[in-house]
Formats: C-alpha cells, structure tokens, sequence
C-alpha cells in the first residue's frame, strides 16, 4: 500500500510540475498509510544508505566556488545563522513562557537542524518527547512543502525529470568511487556519534576529493530516487497516532509559531535578494529551517545557487550541533523550574533524519 501510495501521490505531484516531488509523494503517502493503521518502518540501514547518497550529492554540488564563496561571505553566513537560530529559541521561549506548549518542550521543539540530537536532550531534561518529535518533523514538512512551492513560483514548474532520463549511461570507476566515498564517509561518521554523521562524513569527504578533483561522483538517478523515498517515508512514518494525539492540543500554536519562524526566515531571504542580490529562490532555500536533505534534494531538482545553498544549510547544522544544546539548555534554564513538565514520556522510535 506504501508503494503504490507513493507512486500515486508522486505522479499527481510530478504532473502538477511540483520541485521535489519524489520526495514530498513518498512522504506524503506515508502519512497517510501510517494515520490510516499501516504498520510500516524504514530500515534503519537503509536510511543509512540514502543519508549517505544524499552527502554525496550535496558533495557534488560543492566546488572550488563553494569555497571561495564562504570565504567571500563568511560574516554573512555566520550572521544569517545566528539569527535565524536566535528567533527559533526565541520563539520556543516564549510558548513556554506562556504555557502554550507546557515546560521546556517547545524551546527544544523550534530549534532548527540536529532533530535527533534536539530530541534526546529533551527527553534528558524531561520534556515531552513526543510533542518535540511532532514539532520538528512537522517543521520539516512544512518547510519542504513551502520551498517546492517557492521553486515553482520562480521557476514556473520544477526540475523533477532527471534531463538524460532515469536510465543514463553510467561511468563504473566514478560509480566505484563515489560507493566508496559513500561508505567510508558514512562509516567515519557514525564512529563520531555526531548526529547526521552518516550524511556529513560523505559530505565532507566526498567535498573535499571533488574540489580536489580526484573523484567525480556519480549517482545514478534510479539510486537518487530510491534515496529520496526512503527519507521521505522516515519522515512522514514519524506522524503516529499516538504522536498526533499527543500534539492535538498544541497543533494550532504549533503551526503558528512555525509559520512566524518561516515568515522571519523568509524576511531574512529578502534581506538577502536586497542587500546581496542574490537571487529569491536560492535565498529562500538557503535560509528555510528545514532539513539540509530536504535542501539538498530541492536545490537539486531546481535551477538555483546550489553551493550558496548548501554552503549557509551545512553551516547551519554545524553551528547547531555545536551550540543548539547548549543554547536549549540555557534557554530552558530561565523559565520557571515550577512550569518545567517531568513526566517521563513513553519513547518512541525516531529514526535517522535530523
């Protein structure tokens, strides 16, 4: 039913001209399958596998230019990340402060990039780790679903058709290379224990070879397909019954403090096309607080800044990675200890994508 769902939701989407549309039907369909009573989850080893594919794609994307880019706009980087960082666990604080979401729940719900890490340090400081899981994937789809949307006003309909067909002649030492990129980066990552190091180990490795220009990666589009799927179903499995009932209370508030985090991320795009002159789309996706796959996969499918991108979402997630928790538990250290909820929630199992 997952399969055939996906297909269906996919060609609705692909026909509609919708950007990432073999992301958001595959996603979408799991939401649905899962509401509806279906039993389904994504093996952890294989999202493993299309988080690798996906650091090297985002590899792939990175230049000489990229480099040069960063280096020319570094302050501007670091500023762009700071505030959009700084309004997430503003916004958070101040739904805990007046007991829209109760505790420290929401400052560790709004914290963009780093789901996984912001989850589990929640459930350390006894939030409600179910309302955190429902608050960052629901970001996450939101996001994804604004910026496909975004793309297809600027570039009036989506890049989702790979141009030299889902079958294209492959390169067999390009393809051995990248494989072994994949799984060295991949396997260096997750002896990091950092979060998302599956997908940042290929990134970094698989980056700096391709800049070096001693492998040129090839990901054949059948491969980016299936990755695409599989996270787009780990996302939308995550949307369960008993999560929903749990968010029910807080979907209203929920949606709305998401809608002002994308609204400021969306002033910071425009500040962006003004001062920078770069160009909407691309800033739009380099500024969304959404996953940097999701990102990736966009950006990817449509005709923008693609280094910019992914030069200001892959500075963002190290930046929370370093920081986030640090900042959540400063944050949620300043609300009242009486206010702070501490009953244990049942955990669930969240998966790999942060």
């Amino acid at each position: 039913m997952l399969l055939a769902a996906s297909v269906l939701v996919t060609g609705l989407l692909q026909w509609a001209g919708l950007p990432a549309a073999l992301l958001l039907g595959p996603l979408a369909a799991a939401v649905l399958v899962q509401t509806a009573g279906g039993a389904v989850k994504v093996p952890r080893a294989a999202m493993m596998v299309a988080q690798a594919i996906v650091g090297c794609l985002i590899a792939r994307s990175i230049t000489s230019a990229i480099i040069g880019g960063f280096a020319s706009h570094w302050a501007l980087f670091l500023g762009v990340v700071g505030v959009s960082i700084g309004a997430s666990a503003g916004i958070g604080w101040i739904m805990s402060r007046l007991g829209i979401v109760s505790g420290t729940t929401a400052v560790w719900g709004m914290l963009p990039g780093a789901a996984t890490a912001m989850m589990l340090m929640a459930e350390e400081y006894g939030a409600d780790f179910r309302l955190v899981a429902f608050m960052q994937y629901l970001r996450v789809v939101l996001v994804a679903a604004a910026a496909s949307v975004v793309a297809l006003v600027f570039v009036h309909g989506g890049a989702s058709r790979f141009a030299s067909g889902y079958f294209p002649a492959i390169h067999l030492q390009d393809l051995a290379a990248t494989a072994a990129v994949a799984v060295v980066g991949g396997a260096l990552g997750l002896a990091s224990r950092i979060p998302a190091g599956v997908m940042l180990g290929p990134l970094a490795l698989g980056a700096v070879l391709n800049v070096l220009g001693w492998v040129r990666i090839e990901l054949p589009p059948v491969v980016l397909i299936a990755s695409y799927a599989a996270i787009g179903w780990n996302t939308g499995l995550r949307f369960t019954r008993d999560v929903l009932a749990a968010a029910a209370r807080a979907l209203p508030q929920t949606l709305g403090a998401t809608a002002l985090l994308m609204a400021f991320c969306g002033f910071v795009a425009w500040m962006l096309v003004v001062l920078v002159h770069v160009d909407p789309l691309t800033a739009y996706l380099a500024t969304s607080p959404g996953g940097v796959d999701a990102a990736a996969i966009i950006a990817a499918s449509t005709k923008v800044d693609t280094p910019f991108v992914m030069a200001l979402q892959t500075l963002r997630v190290i930046v929370v990675l370093a920081l986030g928790p640090r900042l959540a538990r400063w944050v949620a250290g300043t609300l009242n200890p009486a206010k702070r909820q501490t009953e244990p929630a049942e955990p669930l199992d969240l998966g790999d994508l942060d």
